[in-house]
């Protein structure tokens, strides 16, 4: 009786165990390193939203914008140079909506940017705008990934905290929300949130934002929320970092919502 094939078995057990740990402790490693200063600098002027974080979330946030650049790589289209700058702008961002949570962009690995809004050049697919007009489109999101941004916009985005537009921030919650299996407004959930109560909220919410955009009536959240459930669940997100007070006394069911699941109240911050 031969063990050769056993022995084999086991060494190729054992390489996959050892990558497995390998990776868990690179991790681990990303996850408890800080920013240098020079990073801290850049974020304090490119995404002034950070400024109001809470002390006690700011390990966090870095250690996560570390395994982000590390686990993304970024393609420049239409001749954009990709700069430092720019991938620790759109970390940062991105990484503002797991600062306190569990779940990561697992199935992501690419983004890809453009100088300024782009046209896809294709008809119906499976990926998700966000406004898309007769210039072109500002960002787009695939499940497991492309995420694609114009660099003009999602500069803009972090540079203006307060204006309720942010596409970084809008396709990354798209990228939250396909982590079910399937992109339809409703992302896991918190351990101990019920969906009853996110669906109620988040019905309410949505109907009275359509009734409201086709009544002609000025919108707190950005009128392409409308367009169906996916997208209402972005521009919400958006809405719930950017105009937080304003969403907590508007709309506050769907406020409270919105902070269990991220587990973060940013209408105290600051």
């Amino acid at each position: 009786m031969t063990y050769w094939p056993l022995l084999l078995i086991a060494l190729i057990a054992l390489g996959f165990a050892y990558r497995s740990f390998a990776k868990r402790r690179k991790c681990a490693r990303l996850l408890a390193t800080p920013l240098t200063p020079e990073q801290r600098r850049v974020l304090e002027r490119l995404v002034p939203m950070l400024r109001k974080l809470p002390d006690n979330l700011r390990p966090a946030l870095e250690g996560k914008i570390n395994l982000f650049l590390d686990q993304m790589t970024f393609h420049g289209n239409n001749g954009i140079e990709v700069t430092d700058h720019m991938r620790l702008s759109i970390a940062a961002q991105a990484c503002i909506l797991v600062v306190n949570s569990p779940v990561w962009f697992d199935t992501l690995r690419t983004i890809l940017i453009y100088p300024a809004a782009f046209s896809t050049g294709r008809g119906e697919h499976d990926g998700f705008l966000v406004h898309e007009n007769d210039i072109g489109t500002a960002g787009e999101s695939w499940d497991r990934g492309p995420v694609v941004l114009s660099w003009d916009h999602a500069l803009r985005g972090g540079l203006d905290p307060e204006d309720g537009h942010n596409v970084v921030i809008h396709e990354f919650a798209h990228q939250l929300d396909a982590l079910t299996g399937h992109t339809n407004g409703i992302p896991i959930l918190r351990k101990g949130q019920r969906y009853d109560g996110w669906e109620k909220a988040m019905l309410d919410a949505y109907n009275g934002h359509v009734e409201r955009v086709e009544s002609g009536h000025r919108t707190l959240i950005d009128p392409y929320g409308a367009t169906n459930h996916q997208e209402f669940f972005a521009e919400a997100t958006v809405t719930f970092f950017e105009k937080p007070r304003a969403m907590r006394h508007a709309e506050p069911a769907l406020y409270a919502q919105l902070a269990e699941l991220y587990a973060l109240d940013p209408a105290e911050w600051g």
